[in-house]
C-alpha cells in the first residue's frame, strides 16, 4: 500500500512536469537572440512588405499613387484589401467575440496599436512585386461588396497593368466559409516573353505585448507543412535564427493565435518554396510557386487558398492535408482526437459541452471499472497486511537486503500485487493529458457555457468553485482510502495534497476540473460500493483515521 502511495505522489508530480514542459518547449522563454538582417535569396530578396499600407479607411497618398481600402462582407467574415499590392490588411470574424466582456466581433488580422498582422500576395520576376520600391496599386470598381442572402459566391476583382502585363487579381469569397480563393489572371500585353512567380505570405509584429499563463498557453507563431512534414512549428525565435527555406511539393504555410489560424495553401500539384524572413520587427512566412514564362499574347492563371478563421478540425482537413494539425494536441494528439470526437458526438446529441463533458466522464470511469476494482480490492488488501508488514519492518529494520525478499514472499504467499493499484492510475495520467490539451485547444469549446456561473468552459472558473469541489472531494476520498503510510513526511504530503491540487487547478479550463470533479464523484460512489461488498464478505475491516 505504501508503494501505491509512493506511486500516486510520484504519478501527480509527473503530470505536472509533463504540463510544464510542454508549457516551456512551445511557450517558454527562449535564448534571446539577435535578428539577422534580411539576406538577398532567390526566395525573399524582393518581397514587399506592408509597413507602408494605411491604417484608416480613408485614401492616402503613396509615393504619388492613391490607396484606398475595399471592405468585404460575408456572412461569416469582414475583410479589409488595400489596392496597394491587393493586400488583405484586416479581418474580422463576426461568428466570435473577442471575449465574453466584449461583444465585437474579434479581429484576426490587423493593424491596431503598433501591431500590424497582414496576408499579401503578388508576382516575383516582370510582375508588379519585383522591385524594391512601394506596392504598385491595382484598380478596383467599388470600395465595398456585400455577399447578399442566397448568393453563394462573391468575386472581387482587382486589375492592374504594368510592364506589358495585365494583371486581374480576384478573390473569389463563398457563402459559410473562412477559405478564401485567390487568382490571378496575366495576360502578356507586350512585345517580348515575361516570367512571373507568385508568391503568397503572412506578415506580422513579433512583439505585441501577449503573455501566456503556464495553465492557459497561448502560441503566436509560425508553422508550415511539407510532403515529409504534415505538420511543424517555426516560432518567431526560430525565424529570427535562420530563414526558412523547403522545398516541397504542395505543403502550405499558417500563423497560428490559439483558437485561430491564417494559412496560405498553394497548388498542391506544384513544387513550392516555403521561406521565412524578419525584417525589423516582422515576421514572415509564406511559399513561393514555380516561375512561369507568358509569351505575348498569352495569358496564364495562377491561385492559391486563403484561409483565416477557427481551428475548425474538420474544415481544414478538407482544404489541405496536415492543417488540421494546427489544432495542437501534443505527443498525445491520437488520445486527444479520439476523446474530442467522442465528446462532439455525445455534445449533438445533448446539445451542452458542460453536460457532455459530464456524460464522457461517466462513461470513461464505467469503461475503466474493471481496472477500478482491482485498484481498490488491492489496496483494501494491502491494509489488511499492515500489521505482517510492520512485524517484517521490525524484524528485518537493520537489514534491508533481507526484508525486500521477506516482503515479497509474503506478497506471494497472501496473493497480493503491491502494484495491483496502479494500472487504472498509469491508464488515466494521459487521458487527463490529452483532456487538458482537448481544452486548451479545441476552439467549439472557446465561450462555450454549462450553467449558472460557469459560461466559459475553456477558462478559469471565475468563482473558483469547481478547484474547492474537488479539493474537498480529494479529501473525502483520502479519508475513505485505506491507509498504510507510517512515515511522517509521506503522510504530510498526502494531507496536504488535495490544498495543493486545489491550488494547482485554480488556472485549469473549467471544463478539465468539471471533468475531474465528477470523476472523483463517480470514484468515491465506486469506492464505497468495493469496499461495502468486500465488509460483507469479510474481506476488509473499514478502520477509523
Amino acid at each position: 500500500m505504501e508503494s501505491q502511495r509512493s506511486f500516486l505522489v510520484i504519478a501527480l508530480a509527473l503530470v505536472s512536469f509533463l504540463l510544464w514542459q510542454q508549457w516551456q518547449v512551445d511557450y517558454g522563454p527562449k535564448p534571446v537572440s539577435s535578428t539577422p538582417s534580411v539576406q538577398t535569396t532567390s526566395t525573399s530578396a524582393d518581397l514587399q512588405l506592408s509597413s507602408s499600407i494605411a491604417t484608416t479607411p480613408q485614401a492616402v497618398e503613396t509615393s504619388g499613387n492613391t490607396q484606398q481600402l475595399v471592405e468585404v462582407k460575408t456572412d461569416v467574415l469582414t475583410v479589409k484589401i488595400s489596392t496597394q499590392g491587393g493586400d488583405i490588411v484586416g479581418l474580422e470574424l463576426p461568428a466570435f467575440t473577442m471575449s465574453k466582456e466584449n461583444p465585437a466581433a474579434y479581429q484576426l488580422m490587423r493593424q491596431l496599436n503598433g501591431f500590424e498582422y497582414v496576408a499579401q500576395s503578388g508576382l516575383l520576376g516582370d510582375g508588379p512585386d519585383d522591385k524594391k520600391a512601394p506596392r504598385q496599386t491595382y484598380q478596383v470598381a467599388q470600395n465595398s461588396y456585400q455577399l447578399a442572402n442566397g448568393q453563394s459566391e462573391l468575386i472581387v476583382p482587382f486589375t492592374l497593368q504594368h510592364n506589358g502585363l495585365l494583371v486581374e487579381k480576384r478573390f473569389i469569397f463563398t457563402a459559410g466559409k473562412y477559405d478564401v480563393r485567390v487568382e490571378y489572371s496575366v495576360t502578356n500585353q507586350g512585345d517580348g516573353s515575361k516570367v512571373v512567380q507568385p508568391y503568397f505570405h503572412l506578415a506580422q509584429t513579433i512583439d505585441n505585448g501577449k503573455s501566456s499563463s503556464m495553465m492557459m498557453p497561448v502560441y503566436r507563431g509560425g508553422a508550415y507543412s511539407t510532403a515529409e512534414k504534415r505538420y511543424e512549428k517555426f516560432t518567431f525565435d526560430d525565424m529570427a535564427d535562420a530563414n526558412l527555406s523547403q522545398s516541397t511539393k504542395g505543403g502550405w504555410v499558417s500563423m497560428l493565435e490559439h483558437y485561430f489560424v491564417a494559412a496560405w495553401v498553394p497548388q498542391s500539384e506544384e513544387t513550392n518554396q516555403l521561406y521565412s524572413l524578419v525584417s525589423g520587427n516582422l515576421g514572415v512566412i509564406g511559399a513561393q510557386a514555380p516561375q512561369a514564362s507568358i509569351a505575348v499574347g498569352e495569358t496564364k492563371n495562377f491561385s492559391a487558398t486563403f484561409y483565416a478563421g477557427p481551428k475548425d478540425q474538420d474544415k481544414l482537413k478538407l482544404i489541405a492535408n496536415g492543417l488540421d494539425l494546427t489544432v495542437d494536441y501534443g505527443i498525445l494528439w491520437f488520445i486527444s482526437k479520439a476523446l474530442f470526437a467522442f465528446l462532439q458526438f455525445i455534445h449533438g446529441v445533448v446539445g451542452n459541452w458542460g453536460v457532455a463533458i459530464i456524460a464522457i466522464t461517466i462513461l470513461v470511469k464505467a469503461a475503466l471499472f474493471p481496472l477500478t476494482k482491482v485498484q481498490y480490492e488491492s489496496m483494501a488488501k494491502m491494509r489488511n497486511l499492515k500489521p505482517k508488514i510492520d512485524e517484517l519492518q521490525a524484524r528485518f529494520k537493520d537489514d534491508r537486503q533481507k526484508m525486500g525478499p521477506a516482503m515479497m514472499e509474503l506478497y506471494r504467499k497472501e496473493k497480493v500485487n503491491p502494484m495491483g493499484g496502479c494500472l487504472p492510475m498509469l491508464i488515466q495520467l494521459p487521458i487527463f493529458l490529452a483532456l487538458y490539451w482537448v481544452f486548451v485547444e479545441s476552439v467549439e469549446l472557446r465561450q462555450a457555457p454549462f450553467m449558472l456561473w460557469i459560461t466559459d468552459l475553456s477558462v478559469k472558473d471565475p468563482y473558483y468553485v469547481l478547484p474547492v469541489l474537488y479539493g474537498i472531494s480529494m479529501f473525502i476520498m483520502q479519508k475513505l482510502t485505506p491507509m498504510t503510510v507510517t512515515d511522517p513526511m509521506q503522510a504530510k504530503i498526502m494531507l496536504w495534497m488535495p490544498v495543493a491540487f486545489s491550488i494547482f487547478f485554480l488556472w485549469f479550463p473549467s471544463g478539465l476540473v468539471l471533468y475531474w470533479v465528477v470523476s472523483n464523484l463517480i470514484s468515491l460512489a465506486q469506492m464505497l460500493y468495493i469496499y461495502r461488498g468486500m465488509e460483507k464478505k469479510g474481506l476488509y475491516v473499514r478502520t477509523a483515521k
